[in-house]
């Protein structure tokens, strides 16, 4: 399993939300670096942004959700045209980072 997974619940439709491209970025001294991408499957999900093999160093992160297209393609009016989650790993265990999202607010947790 990826160290790092997240999925995407549209909680104004009830429903995962498909299509939508995660980047997964490091913060660096010269701004964030993009070390993975990837796009939510039918489920709302990206299980494999890193392969399993690959281990994070404890640091800044951020989960950047590009969700404009995913509203635009559901003729839905949007606030937000992207969400970014910044996180903090202090070892190599598995964080999961959920985005609860609607057109005019969002939330997240540190998942199991």
């Amino acid at each position: 399993m990826s160290q790092i997974t997240t999925h995407i619940l549209d909680t104004s439709l009830g429903r995962p939300a498909a299509g939508v491209q995660v980047l997964l970025q490091k913060e660096t001294e010269s701004g964030w670096q993009t070390i993975a991408e990837g796009i939510t499957n039918q489920d709302g999900r990206i299980g494999g942004l890193l392969a399993s093999n690959i281990r994070l160093e404890p640091g800044l992160y951020s989960l950047l959700f590009e969700v404009a297209p995913y509203f635009e393609k559901n003729n839905i009016s949007s606030f937000y045209p992207r969400v970014r989650i910044d996180f903090e790993t202090r070892d190599q265990n598995h964080y999961h980072v959920p985005l609860l999202l609607n057109p005019w607010g969002y939330s997240t947790y540190r998942g199991s």
